[in-house]
C-alpha cells in the first residue's frame, strides 16, 4: 500500500481540539473529587497555610526566614496528609457499614 493510497481513501484522522481534553480533564477531575473528596480539601488547605504563611511573614519577629518556611512547610504538609487520613478512615467506615447494615445474610 502506497501513500498514494491512504490519502486517496479518503479517511481523515480528526486530530483532538483544545475543548476535547479540557473537558476530558475537567470530567476526570470532578470524578476523583467524587472518588476522593478529601484530597482537594487537603489541597484547599495546602493553599490556605501558603496564603497565610505568606500575609504572615512580614510580623515573624526575629525568626529566621529558612526556619519560618519550614514551619509553614511543615504545617501545610500535616493540613495535607491528615486530611488524606481522615479520608482513608471515611472510606474504610463506609465499606464496613456497607458490608455490615447492606447485607441480609450477615450474622451479627
Amino acid at each position: 500500500m502506497s501513500k498514494s493510497d491512504n490519502m486517496s481513501s479518503g479517511a481523515v484522522a480528526k486530530s483532538p481540539s483544545w475543548n476535547d481534553v479540557q473537558e476530558s480533564s475537567q470530567s476526570k477531575l470532578w470524578r476523583k473529587t467524587k472518588e476522593a473528596p478529601f484530597v482537594p480539601i487537603g489541597i484547599l488547605g495546602l493553599i490556605g497555610a501558603c496564603i497565610y504563611g505568606a500575609k504572615t511573614y512580614k510580623n515573624r519577629g526575629g525568626m529566621s526566614t529558612s526556619v519560618y518556611l519550614m514551619q509553614y512547610r511543615v504545617i501545610a504538609q500535616g493540613m495535607v496528609v491528615g486530611s488524606i487520613t481522615l479520608g482513608m478512615c471515611a472510606s474504610i467506615a463506609q465499606k464496613i457499614y456497607n458490608r455490615h447494615y447492606s447485607d441480609p445474610d450477615s450474622k451479627s
